[in-house]
């Protein structure tokens, strides 16, 4: 618990934010705790008599975390996480350590690793990797604890996700087999959600008969999800999309790559701004390496629409890939008018853009 209060401690202090990220790179030679070890870990864990709580206060846990998400979803990381670290040290914090009964306690448990695992996510989104590689092994501590392995799996799959991003296959592969592994019966759409990612890091391994699979299993998945129910705010088709585009451009079919962010670009939701501006950039770069310079620079107009409203290192990223691609074509007026845009964004007095 202390460790816990401390590393959010820590991230709600702007003077400290920079360092903490800083301070733990991330590592390939990362201990995930195994779920079998980590169950009970809490139990010894000092109580407060004098504060009692119950399912009022887990679903208050549970509701801030939902916001929270919805505002990353929107605006980025870097705008919401410090409102998930205050959240943690002055709210759930002292709920861990409250008395309550046993089924309250596994509840709050499994709310509060679900909060540690957004807070992950937005630190990996942020670029502070080794700091999300903090919070996803608390968040698979507590989720163990709560012995709830819907979010243990999920933090899992999340670390993967951040692993295939930093470029480091093997690990990702190991971390999207582990949280595949570690699931419960899962439906449908879970198994397209773990599926489609390990498809993904089967494919920049270079394992290309266990992508294919991976990812048709995931497609087959996500059509009996879909002819369910609609299930906004989780692996969709959009989401599915995404990764066949990863897939096939691992495997050397960039045409079918590009069809494919199209397709996820039709079927995003609207509030999925800061996906929209990664994925979109992505699939402009995709098309300028075909030599398609002014379809790419229709997308990055449109990346530019939604940029200032996100404060994302990821979304950083692909802005400064986009100026690196688009320089040796400022003498094209399209590529110009791109360019001379987004420098000018970049000269404006916002936090998030840095080294451009």
């Amino acid at each position: 618990m202390t460790g816990l209060i401390e590393l959010g401690g820590a991230d709600m202090d702007p003077s400290r934010r920079a360092a903490l990220g800083a301070a733990g790179l991330f590592s390939v030679a990362l201990t995930i705790p195994q779920y079998q070890d980590v169950v009970g870990r809490f139990e010894t864990l000092r109580r407060n008599p004098r504060t009692r709580i119950g399912y009022g206060e887990v679903e208050a846990v549970a509701a801030m975390t939902e916001r929270i998400s919805e505002i990353d979803d929107m605006f980025g990381g870097r705008h919401a996480r410090p409102m998930a670290a205050a959240f943690l040290v002055n709210t759930i914090a002292p709920c861990l350590q409250a008395e309550a009964s046993e089924d309250v306690r596994k509840a709050m448990l499994s709310a509060a690793a679900d909060h540690l695992y957004l807070t992950g996510y937005m630190a990996m989104d942020e670029r502070a990797d080794g700091l999300a590689q903090r919070y996803y092994v608390k968040a698979l501590e507590l989720a163990g604890a709560a012995q709830d392995h819907l979010t243990y799996c999920t933090t899992l799959r999340g670390m993967s996700v951040q692993a295939v991003d930093l470029g480091h296959g093997p690990l990702s592969l190991r971390l999207a087999d582990s949280a595949s592994a570690a699931s419960p019966e899962a439906g449908p759409r879970m198994t397209a959600f773990l599926s489609g990612q390990q498809a993904h890091a089967a494919a920049q391994t270079g394992h290309r008969a266990i992508a294919l699979a991976k990812i048709r299993e995931a497609e087959v998945a996500m059509e009996k999800a879909e002819s369910k129910a609609k299930a906004f705010g989780s692996y969709d088709p959009s989401s599915l999309a995404y990764h066949v585009a990863q897939v096939r451009y691992a495997l050397g079919d960039k045409e079918a790559a590009i069809e494919a962010l199209e397709e996820s670009d039709r079927t995003r939701y609207s509030i999925y701004r800061r996906g929209r501006v990664r994925h979109l950039g992505l699939l402009a770069e995709r098309k300028l390496e075909l030599g398609r310079l002014d379809e790419a620079c229709t997308d990055w107009h449109r990346v530019l629409d939604d940029f200032p409203h996100v404060q994302s290192g990821r979304c950083d990223d692909r802005f400064r890939a986009m100026l690196a691609a688009l320089r040796p074509y400022v003498k094209n007026t399209r590529a110009r008018e791109v360019y001379d845009r987004a420098r000018a964004i970049a000269a404006s007095p916002r936090p998030s853009v840095r080294e451009v």
